[in-house]
């Protein structure tokens, strides 16, 4: 038994040694999140009670934070004077031996509390049979594979399978929460929710989660029940699931079927955030991009893979930026490329023997944290970040001091940590500003100085760092170097909560969409929308407004369940989803007509976001007099705004100026002498058929003489005299062709005097032209040599002319 105990002790004091070293990464999960017995129960030499070893409530710390800064404040009195205080000896070595008894007996708890766990533990192994000794083997190598960017999802199913055909419960979890996303396997809905209510009956958190999402989505034969989805929620949150804490946090935050909450928020996002916060290593994690589905609709941008192929072609032939570009690509990750640390080895390795510092920089990044293509290696790690400080590089500097802070391969130096924190923090690299931001927070190696800590948090919240959004919710929420507000640090928990390695179900999502995987695309986002992303509660909308999804076949419940995901994400603050929610009250989509609602949701947008569309949706709506008072001059300065906003809106925005000026028009002549025109409807809408007749009358006459066929004045002289027209072509045709040849072959004789002709009456010009259009004519239309018959015709007619100066 002592040996256990000893055993037990030496284990707790290297957890103890573990939540250090984490703490002097993180900085407040060490002073805020730590445990201890209550000031009451160490002054009267009480063992501390339960509530004393519970999670430190705010109310609690709101009540110790003002007893921290008051004693501060003693310490100096008002007057300046100063004075030694009277030591009493023997109450001082009272006090001392309290203290030792009563971390001999919070000592002694601890080690029998480890005690009955390890006991605990070592009898459940001790009962599990070896079919279940080989399920949970399976089931934790099947989860180590799904972890991993680069595995065969088909090899990780199959062991899931085996391991739950021995009854594993998680193992049979998984499986249903695969054929319920549609992940790697075919949808089946009512198989999901069977497993989710045998394994919720035995008390599995991730099944009463699973049941609460269908109950909510409404799929699976279950009918949308909200209250239920909440009881389902809450017991899973109690087991600790993370989307299910996410879940009510969300729900607390906005009151969605609960009251607003915003303490009970705080307590759902913080425990997560503190699971998330846990996880960030020196890299910051993998970068999560989250794509707005409508947004991309109407902006279509550059691919990513084209921009990746032009960086490419550039490294090839050597350019040092490019090399540098990629590397950081492909160390991040990005949204068409995959986290891959061997290519950005490669990369950064290449651009290192060209003598970039940012190379050696990230080349000591990769070998400090380690991953599963590279091994850690602290000696090397430091060579890289020395010769990337020796130029100044900030990557380089804030490695160092990482590795001083730690004592990682050098010996631990604070204060040169601090030093090197520091001038990485000056040139801007987010890193340095965390890491002095911690020291500042925690005191490590320098004075506490709250004032510090929250200035170079705010810097690194500019590029997105998760440390110090998570330090800046702690600071927050506890009042530490500033005043408690429970909005604000909800705000930094929940920013922190959505970076979990969970958030990669939203790339997952896009892939899916991407690849024409509509409905399980759908489910994803759906999934990630009840837990509170934004950015999945508008693209599940987007989604069910295009008609694209197959799980309800109902348009009517399509519309409703958009109608719900719109509104969600435009209480976010989604100015594009408050002008869609905007439309669906207009038109009455999901929901019945409400044009004051769509206008004030309009005005929200275009205020707030200046957003073009709800502008000019807004001056329509100001021009129709639809939800608000008609003022045309407010809708023109609407639509003007619009198309100041958004160059896109300059067209529409001319047809509808262009439209209100004809309005105005209109309006001039009702208050003019002619307004007598505009109360004559009363007539014609009395007599509407006779006024019909005469108008479609009209309008045949119209078509008729426009399409009437038409003659050429020569048409119609020819029609006039036909008889000299065909006695004309007779007489040319008539002329013997020879008599060409016969003139063209030999010399022309000497023209004999013409007989006068008889008097004849004087031919008329028009007749004239006739019978030359209608020799032409025939000519022209007549078979086999027509046309040299025409030729030697006119030849010959030539010929026999009488010259007019004879």
């Amino acid at each position: 038994m002592k040996l256990a105990s000893w055993m037990c002790l030496l284990m707790l004091l290297l957890a103890k040694r573990g939540q250090l070293l984490r703490a002097e990464l993180q900085g407040p999960t060490a002073t805020t999140e730590t445990t201890g017995p209550s000031a009451s129960s160490l002054q009267s030499g009480e063992p501390p009670s339960q509530a004393d070893t519970e999670e430190v409530t705010t109310a609690e710390t709101d009540s110790r934070a003002p007893a921290v800064s008051n004693e501060r404040k003693a310490s100096k009195p008002k007057d300046g004077t100063e004075f030694m205080p009277r030591v009493n000896t023997a109450v001082l070595f009272e006090r001392l031996f309290n203290d030792t008894l009563m971390k001999q007996q919070k000592l002694k708890a601890e080690i029998e509390k480890i005690e009955a766990s390890l006991q605990g533990t070592v009898e459940t192994i001790a009962e599990l049979t070896p079919e279940q000794l080989e399920a949970q083997l399976m089931y934790n190598q099947a989860i180590d594979m799904l972890a991993k960017p680069r595995t065969d999802k088909r090899v990780v199913f199959t062991l899931l399978k085996k391991a739950a055909a021995f009854n594993h419960r998680e193992a049979r979890a998984a499986l249903a929460w695969a054929v319920l996303m549609g992940h790697w396997m075919e949808f089946d809905f009512h198989h999901a929710a069977d497993e989710f209510e045998s394994l919720a009956n035995e008390g599995l958190p991730s099944a009463h989660m699973g049941l609460a999402f269908m109950y909510s989505a409404g799929v699976g034969g279950k009918n949308v029940s909200q209250p239920l989805a909440l009881i389902h929620y809450t017991l899973a949150a109690l087991g600790d699931d993370t989307l299910a804490q996410m879940a009510l946090g969300y729900r607390y935050l906005y009151g969605i079927n609960v009251p607003i909450s915003c303490e009970k928020a705080l307590i759902q996002y913080k425990r997560v955030a503190k699971k998330v916060a846990s996880k960030v290593t020196f890299a910051n994690g993998p970068v999560v991009h989250r794509v707005r589905l409508l947004d991309e609709l109407e902006n279509p941008g550059s691919h990513e893979t084209e921009i990746v192929d032009y960086y490419q072609l550039l490294a090839d032939k050597g350019d040092v930026q490019s090399q540098v570009g990629l590397g950081q690509l492909y160390y991040q990750g990005g949204k068409a490329i995959e986290q891959d640390h061997q290519k950005a080895l490669e990369y950064f390795t290449l651009a290192a023997n060209a003598g970039n510092a940012i190379g050696f920089a990230f080349l000591g990044k990769l070998y400090l944290e380690g991953s599963e293509q590279i091994k850690a290696d602290n000696e090397t790690a430091f060579k890289y970040f020395s010769k990337a400080s020796e130029t100044g590089d900030p990557v380089g500097l804030s490695g160092l001091g990482v590795m001083y802070l730690k004592g990682l391969g050098v010996p631990k130096d604070p204060v040169k940590a601090l030093s090197y924190f520091t001038q990485a923090a000056d040139q801007g690299w987010v890193d340095g500003q965390v890491q002095l931001g911690t020291m500042y927070f925690t005191g490590n190696g320098v004075k506490t100085d709250y004032g510090l800590a929250l200035k170079y948090f705010n810097l690194a919240t500019q590029s997105g760092h998760v440390l110090a959004y998570y330090n800046l919710g702690v600071m927050h929420a506890y009042g530490m170097g500033v005043l408690r507000s429970c909005p604000t640090a909800v705000e930094f928990f929940k920013s922190v909560s959505e970076r979990g390695r969970w958030s990669n179900r939203l790339m997952h999502a896009y892939s899916d969409y991407k690849q024409n995987r509509i409905d399980e695309a759908y489910m994803q986002y759906s999934l990630m929308g009840e837990v509170g992303y934004e950015v999945a509660q508008s693209n599940a909308a987007f989604l069910l407004d295009r008609e694209e999804v197959h799980v309800f076949n109902d348009r009517n419940e399509d519309l409703i369940r958009a109608f719900y995901y719109w509104k969600r994400a435009a209480g976010q603050g989604y100015s594009a989803a408050q002008v869609k929610l905007g439309d669906y009250y207009y038109y009455g989509w999901g929901t019945s007509k409400d044009f004051e609602t769509a206008a004030a949701l309009y005005r929200k947008a275009s205020e707030q976001q200046y957003n073009a569309q709800a502008m000019f949706n807004l001056g329509y709506m100001h021009e129709q007099g639809l939800g608000m008072k008609k003022d045309w001059h407010l809708a023109k300065r609407l639509y003007d705004l619009a198309a100041e906003t958004n160059a896109d809106a300059k067209v529409p925005v001319a047809i509808a100026l262009l439209k209100l000026q004809f309005l105005a028009k209109i309006e001039t002549i009702k208050e003019s002498p002619y307004k007598f025109i505009f109360y004559l409807d009363e007539n014609i809408a009395a007599n509407w058929d006779l006024y019909t007749i005469t108008l479609l009358t009209l309008l045949l006459g119209f078509i008729m003489y426009t399409r009437r066929p038409f003659q050429q004045p020569d048409q119609i002289a020819g029609q006039q005299q036909p008889a000299n027209n065909l006695d004309a072509a007779a007489q040319v045709q008539m002329v013997p062709p020879v008599a060409a040849d016969a003139t063209a072959a030999a010399p022309a004789p000497e023209p004999a005097p013409a007989p006068a002709p008889a008097p004849a009456p004087e031919p008329d010009p028009s007749t004239a032209a006739g019978t030359s259009k209608a020799t032409a004519t025939a000519a022209a239309t007549s078979n086999g040599n027509g046309a040299t018959e025409a030729a030697s015709s006119g030849a010959s007619a030539n010929a026999n002319a009488l010259d007019p100066t004879d």
